[in-house]
């Protein structure tokens, strides 16, 4: 919550009725702005093996998969800058009266 803080994204109130509130425009908040304030934490938890260095095989394996997840990754990046908490406010809003609309259809 922190980076999220310092970010100007969220501020926190004490009290009865405190807590954390979101106090950015989620139009201009992309996916991307929050997983920078948060640290920008490992994407992928594979890594390649370094146990012999010297074994081409293993150099050209990990030359391969260090490709493939910095496409994947950067992939992922592009995809988290396009998305705006807006985007999920209102995709969110859609399951929520998808829901309640078929839930009122049951009960009729």
């Amino acid at each position: 919550m922190a980076g999220l803080k310092t970010a100007g994204f969220i501020r926190s109130e004490k009290g009865p009725k405190g807590g954390w509130h979101l106090i950015a425009d989620l139009e201009k908040i992309t996916l991307l702005d929050i997983y920078n304030a948060v640290g920008e934490p490992t994407i992928f938890a594979i890594g390649n093996e370094r146990e012999n260095p010297e074994c081409g095989v293993e150099r050209v394996v990990n030359a391969a998969l260090e490709d493939a997840m910095q496409q994947a990754q950067d992939i992922l990046l592009a995809k988290l800058k396009a998305t705006t908490l807006a985007d999920l406010a209102s995709e969110f809003d859609q399951l929520y009266q998808a829901k309640m609309h078929d839930h009122h259809a049951v009960k009729s």
